[in-house]
Formats: C-alpha cells, structure tokens, sequence
C-alpha cells in the first residue's frame, strides 16, 4: 500500500475513472463536471490517495475557501469526494485519507473544515460536529408574481460576470472570480433561471440542482428579495413540484417574506465543522467583539477547555464541540443558565456568527 499522497499528473485520468466507478456508476457525465474547482488538475495537491500495487483504492479532497463575512475572514476547506474501493473497505483507508486532508488544511492555514454527511458517529471519531444554520423553505403551491415587469429566462446562458456582481451583494460569501462563475454554469443538470427588470438589467438569479445533487433544491441565489420571491414562485410554476429554497440564519429579509406567505420552514445545520486552528479563530472572534466595543471580552484556551466571558464574569467550556456550535450555532447563549444576563446578553448581540457556504462551492 502507499499513501495517503496527492496523486501525479498521469494519475489523474485513472483517479477520474475511479471516482466515477464508485461514486457516479449510472451517471452520463464525469464527476469533474460537477466540481470543476475542486477535481481539477489545478486542485491535484488537495487530493488525497490510497494506492495498492499503482491501483487507486481510496480518495477524499480538500477544497480551500476564503470566507468573507462582516466580522471576519475565515479560511474554510471543505473535504468530499470520500470514497473507498468495496473490495478494501472497512480497514481505515478513508480514516487515513481524511486525516491527510486535515493536514492538508493545517499545512494551508485553514481556519476550520467542513464536510457534508449523514455518517455522524464516524465524523465525530475526527473532531467534527454538527454546528452552523441551514433554513430551508419548501414551496409547495403557486403565488401570484407581484412584479409584472420582470421578464424571466431559463438557461445558464448567462454574462458570469453579470452573475459575479449580484452574488458579490452578499454579507457572506466565498471569493470567487469571473472565471468561477464560467465553470459553474457549465455543471450538468445546474439549472439557472434569472429575472430581468424592463432596463434587461440582471434582478436575481437561482441556481436549481447540482449534478446527481440537489435536484428541486435552490441552492444558490442571489438578488432583491422581492425579485427573488417572484423568481421563485415562478420556478415553482414551471416544474409544478416542491421546490426547496436552502438559506443562511443570516438573510432576515427573505426569511421575513416567505414567512409572510406561510412556507413551510425547517431549520437544520450548515453541516459537520471541525476546527483547524482554534487560537486564529479565538482571535478574529475577539477582534470582532472588540471592534463593536466589548473591549474587556475574554475567549482563550486554557487547556482542553475554553475560558470565555467579560472582565472577571469568567465561564468554563469543556469542549471544542460546545465552543464550535457557540461561535456558529445552533448554541444559545441567551439559553446558558450559568452566564448572568449581562453576559448572555453581551454574546446573544454577536453570536452566532454568520457562516455559510454556498452550493456551488460545496463539494
């Protein structure tokens, strides 16, 4: 056996085929068409394998994200793609691949990573834990469009960089670049439909499906609310089947209109985080905390614990996993029993912090 490594250059085609084999068997397009960013050659140094006699018998990849948000820029990486020949499952193989992908993001200065997946128990075994917001609005009947201007389009032929300056209004979002956006809407069975004021001026846009994933799920958007809405609603009208609307806790002006409309809301998790270095994000959180004028703010490591609070109004967090799901949720501060009011008022007013990863930069 050899490895965990990144693969070589000549590898990648058989890596492809691998990867194709397990994880797309019955589907007409290559997996790389549905992560161009990330099972790209550009990428090769993040991927992570598991040889035996030149056979590729096992993968994972780590997908680095700079995360802008209000408070503060994180760097995120992402891990997907796990997968392992069912000849030579069950003897640690993954388990040796996603450790080298965390080394990956340690050697690369990530702040903490992300994974998406139903096998909590196994992730758990690595630091990871379920934290973070994912709101998720399912439309199921039609709603009048209240703006008759509004011309929609169904394609993904569309000006990327049209895309890029709508997408670069939010609060949180991954950098991306022109070039990005190009080989985003080139992913199969990632359906863009767009609404256009009377000016043929872009007004919103949703992304719908992504490869074999997220079929009747918009996860990506972008746009004036009110627009957005009507896009949506139009969307609905045209597949005449639910439609899911995924969202950060972060956008309150759409949460606020499809709540209005009665929409069924369920309230789940970003996905399974893991720190990668703790005391870089101790430190952009006090940062935040002191840039909106709680200077005596106190989060530091003592030990395997957590000390935080303000001044002498000290508290104790035992684990990683209570500290994470206190930055980024679904922890309530103002639900801690032991804090004083002032304290739990004090943390209620900055966490948690907006974290979010948008669906085409999910792997």
């Amino acid at each position: 056996m050899q490895g965990p490594r990144s693969p070589e250059a000549h590898e990648l085609t058989k890596l492809v085929e691998f990867l194709n084999t397990n994880l797309r068997e019955n589907s007409s397009f290559p997996i790389t068409s549905e992560y161009p960013t990330a099972l790209s050659a550009s990428n090769i140094h993040n991927m992570s394998i598991i040889t035996d006699d030149e056979k590729i018998i096992s993968h994972a990849v780590l997908k680095t994200l700079i995360v802008k948000t209000p408070q503060a820029i994180f760097k995120v990486g992402a891990i997907g793609s796990v997968v392992t020949d069912p000849a030579y499952r069950e003897q640690g193989y993954s388990r040796k691949n996603i450790e080298n992908c965390i080394e990956l993001a340690h050697k690369q200065d990530c702040d903490l990573v992300v994974l998406w997946t139903d096998q909590f128990d196994f992730y758990r075994k690595f630091g990871f834990e379920l934290a973070g917001y994912d709101y998720s609005y399912v439309i199921e009947q039609a709603h009048p469009i209240q703006n008759k201007s509004l011309r929609f389009v169904t394609g993904n032929n569309v000006d990327p960089e049209a895309l890029q300056k709508i997408y670069a209004a939010h609060t949180v979002q991954a950098i991306r670049n022109t070039e990005d956006f190009r080989q985003f809407l080139k992913i199969p069975n990632s359906n863009l439909y767009t609404a256009w004021g009377p000016d043929n001026r872009l007004m919103a846009y949703a992304v719908e499906g992504k490869g074999e994933d997220l079929q009747n799920y918009v996860h990506e958007w972008g746009g004036q609310v009110d627009a957005l809405t009507d896009l949506l609603h139009h969307i609905y009208t045209l597949k005449q089947s639910p439609l899911t609307i995924m969202t950060p806790k972060h956008s309150q002006n759409l949460h606020r209109k499809l709540e209005s409309m009665n929409i069924f809301k369920h309230v789940g998790y970003l996905g399974m985080l893991k720190f990668i270095n703790v005391d870089q994000i101790l430190t952009k959180v006090k940062k935040a905390f002191r840039a909106e004028g709680y200077e005596n703010i106190v989060l530091e490591r003592q030990g395997s614990a957590f000390l935080l609070g303000f001044g002498t109004d000290l508290y104790t967090l035992t684990n990683e996993a209570d500290l994470m799901q206190l930055l980024f949720g679904p922890l309530d501060s103002g639900n801690l029993s032991f804090m004083t009011e002032e304290a739990q008022e004090k943390f209620s007013n900055m966490l948690p912090l907006p974290l979010w990863v948008w669906g085409w930069d999910s792997i």
